[in-house]
């Protein structure tokens, strides 16, 4: 570690900004954001930093002339920006006589303290530091976290902070008191929080407080039914993220990718529940009983299906159980299979000019018998989406040619979609089961029938694309 990171404090504190460019700007924000007493000096400033002048805020004052010996003395912090080098270096030897901390920008032998990319997310704030040898990794980085950590986060630490008093006077043990803030934050008080409810996250924490003064140190379970979405990580959302971390134990399926499911929290115990057709791992209603057994045994419980669990997922039916035996639910949506695999096939399931509605529709019905709205699956100018439809696809066929469907309807199977291992057929009604079993394609498989399955000539990008579809092409020839 080159440098010490440390958090200064600067209120009410003369910080001196030297320069008047972008760079000058950008210091003078940051030591205002921070409560310091600012002094620009620079005899040109560019239009930047004299719009910032002109917004007079408070604690600044900037003079046109350059800076003096004298200006340096009484600073607590320096920065030099003119980007002129005599002046800089002039102003860091006055700074090292003086004994004032000083940052010249983007010369690290002249600088005392180097300046970090943050995220701030006040009281919070994540500085990143690449000890000034390659600061766009640094930016990077500070993007990858903006995105990761929503505002509120700032405010969550403000709640937090608003509540110590209070459970320093109820909870006298110290470890017992570190346990109740864990709990406060990475549980359901700091999650309602972040889900925008305040009052909820009010009452649970008076409830868990009760229950710490009661002498009852348990946590109250919790299950969070999260949609994985169709199998690329970078589908998830950030709330999926962040429950997948938190979990003490995970119930996933059998459509949840390896690559997925590694993100959730290391440590966390794994039971799979996954199903084939005719070949169920634990039955539907031994799923919702366990969900409910592991939640009132105190556990944080993530329960991970493939795309969104209320679209064919049956996550209704578990949450219905556990609303009635009163256990604390949250439920994440994940991108749809459907939505996700036309889009990485290059297929809209809606156009202007082909399809003005979607319909989506599962071809495994109850006992896996095949139980269609045939009326509606016909009508013009729609796209039908069809979920589990492979095993009955020569069904759907005849179904769709004993209702006088033309078998020269377009028809798209997109095998693993959104995976790195995605296969994509297109064809007709009439071909579509014969490309299909002469390309052995398998589960997870969605069905996409419409005309927008013509635009993936024009519409599908990128090598894997191209792949497909010489791969179409070779299965066309031995079909025919």
């Amino acid at each position: 570690m080159e440098y010490l990171p440390i958090f200064v404090d600067v209120r009410d504190r003369k910080v001196l900004v030297t320069g008047g460019g972008t760079a000058a700007a950008r210091r003078i924000e940051r030591a205002l954001s921070a409560g310091a007493q600012v002094c620009a000096l620079d005899p040109g400033p560019e239009e930047e930093l004299s719009r910032l002048v002109s917004a007079k805020p408070e604690r600044l004052t900037f003079e046109k002339r350059l800076p003096t010996r004298a200006d340096v003395a009484d600073s607590f912090i320096v920065y030099g920006a003119s980007e002129n080098e005599a002046q800089d270096e002039l102003l860091f030897d006055w700074a090292r006589e003086c004994k004032v901390l000083c940052n010249i920008a983007d010369v690290t032998d002249k600088c005392d303290f180097i300046m970090p990319s943050i995220v701030d997310r006040s009281p919070v704030v994540i500085a990143i530091s690449t000890s000034g040898t390659a600061p766009i990794i640094a930016r990077t980085l500070r993007a990858r976290f903006e995105t990761m950590l929503p505002p509120v986060y700032g405010q969550l630490a403000a709640f937090a902070g608003g509540l110590r008093d209070r459970i320093s006077s109820a909870i006298a043990n110290g470890r017992e008191r570190r346990h109740f803030w864990e709990r406060l934050i990475d549980g359901p008080v700091g999650d309602l929080y972040l889900d925008g409810n305040e009052a909820g996250a009010l009452a649970r924490f008076e409830e868990d407080l009760g229950r710490a003064q009661d002498g009852d140190k348990a946590p109250i379970g919790e299950v969070y039914l999260v949609g994985a979405g169709p199998g690329d990580p970078d589908l998830l959302t950030f709330r999926a993220l962040r429950l997948m971390q938190r979990a003490d134990v995970v119930l996933f399926d059998r459509l949840v990718d390896d690559q997925i499911l590694s993100l959730v929290r290391r440590d966390a115990e794994r039971i799979y529940v996954g199903k084939l057709p005719k070949e169920h791992t634990m039955q539907q209603g031994d799923i919702a009983a366990l969900l409910v057994q592991l939640a009132q045994e105190g556990k944080r419980v993530l329960r991970l299906k493939g795309g969104d669990p209320f679209i064919f997922g049956r996550g209704g039916e578990e949450i219905e159980e556990l609303a009635a035996k009163g256990i604390p639910f949250r439920v994440v949506p994940g991108i749809t299979a459907s939505a996700g695999c036309a889009a990485y096939a290059g297929i809209p399931l809606t156009h202007r000019e082909h399809a003005q509605s979607c319909l989506f529709v599962t071809a495994h019905g109850k006992d896996g018998v095949l139980d269609l709205n045939w009326d509606v699956l016909i009508q013009p100018a729609q796209t039908v989406a069809v979920y589990m439809g492979l095993q009955n696809l020569l069904a759907l066929v005849e179904g769709f040619e004993r209702r006088g469907v033309s078998m020269d309807a377009d028809v798209a199977v997109i095998e693993n979609g959104t995976r790195s291992n995605q296969r994509v057929l297109t064809g007709t009604l009439r071909n579509i089961a014969d490309k299909t079993r002469a390309a052995d394609f398998k589960s997870p498989s969605m069905i996409i029938i419409g005309s927008v399955v013509q635009l993936r000539k024009r519409l599908g990008q990128g090598a894997g694309a191209a792949a497909e579809a010489a791969h179409e092409l070779s299965i066309a020839a031995k079909s025919n």
